[in-house]
């Protein structure tokens, strides 16, 4: 969807951008069947698949789904498209700027009256409060999943070591790389797959359920899979991330805790015991200040990627029946 030139919170603006997304289903008579899936961190909007389909929850034969990607995933507007353009250097996303313009295509574009739900893993969830506090009365329900309303500060040092490690490659430039910063790339994703699980997933060698016959080769699968991600695009995800907070709505003024009074929405709020980004004792907290809320966390060894869509199909089943309990209700 081209988006035109986007006025950004920064006071910058996003020349031609342009938003991808993916959608199932279709939209019903009353057009109010709609369920929004912004994507997450390096996620796409084919990420999510694995947990749409015929008899699950998202059940594209019983609702319109809408996945739009993230402003830096690489397929939205993001640094590797921005500088092949030639339009300059790649300007500071936030949430709410990644939501504003989805509610365009939302509402505007495909002609959504009311969203049903809306979900989403990680930074995606994260996304999920800003759109049940900005249009809490347009959304019926909310399910964010290994998410937070807003970036802790533990989250925030965790961020800054990836950032860091990144950009220590002497390869690595601001304007953009003259050669793939390999090195940095690597050591980016070293840092990230030992935050991503849990410390019982390492000691019972759980890897070995997701088919890795070794702790080495987990880490090597992740180093080549960072390998073929943009090195910009990661950081400019990152910086939303570092920046995240549902209270930078502009009718919120910087507080978190009155965006999350402003929603309406029944809300299922899903941490996972052993997340290292999104604690559950934040989502503890959060779950007192949304009216209607209600908390169900997982018990999971897998941390953080326990419910990665598609990973770990015993807390897959968990998420399909959090997600069938709210939209029945």
């Amino acid at each position: 969807m081209s988006l035109g030139d986007v006025p950004l919170q920064s006071g910058n603006v996003l020349l031609g951008a342009q938003l991808a997304y993916g959608t199932l289903g279709r939209l019903n008579q009353a057009r109010d069947n709609a369920i929004v899936m912004p994507t997450y961190y390096t996620g796409e909007h084919r990420s999510y698949l694995p947990l749409i389909g015929e008899g699950k929850a998202l059940d594209p034969t019983r609702y319109f789904i809408i996945i739009p990607d993230m402003f830096g995933n690489g397929l939205s507007t993001s640094p590797s498209n921005y500088r092949a353009s030639g339009v300059g250097s790649f300007p500071q996303i936030t949430l709410y700027d990644n939501v504003s313009q989805q509610a365009r295509l939302v509402f505007e574009h495909l002609n959504v009256a009311e969203v049903a739900l809306v979900t989403g893993w990680s930074m995606g969830g994260m996304q999920a409060y800003v759109w049940a506090a900005m249009f809490p009365d347009r959304v019926r329900r909310l399910l964010p999943y290994c998410a937070a309303a807003r970036t802790s500060p533990y989250n925030l040092v965790f961020l800054e070591g990836l950032k860091a490690a990144l950009q220590a490659d002497c390869h690595w430039r601001a304007d953009g790389c003259l050669q793939t910063p390999e090195k940095g790339l690597r050591a980016f994703a070293r840092v990230y797959v030992g935050w991503a699980y849990s410390h019982g997933f390492f000691r019972d060698e759980l890897y070995k359920q997701l088919g890795f016959a070794s702790l080495a080769a987990l880490m090597e699968d992740w180093e080549n899979d960072h390998l073929t991600l943009d090195a910009h695009d990661l950081l400019a995800m990152l910086d939303t991330w570092l920046h995240a907070d549902a209270g930078d709505i502009p009718q919120f003024r910087g507080s978190t805790q009155t965006a999350l009074q402003a929603i309406r929405a029944r809300t299922v709020l899903l941490p996972c015991s052993t997340d290292r980004y999104f604690s559950p004792v934040d989502n503890e907290l959060e779950a007192r200040l949304i009216p209607n809320c209600e908390l169900r966390r997982l018990e999971s060894e897998f941390g953080h990627c326990s419910l990665s869509p598609g990973k770990v199909a015993q807390d897959m089943r968990f998420l399909d029946q959090c997600l069938g309990y709210l939209l029945a209700h």
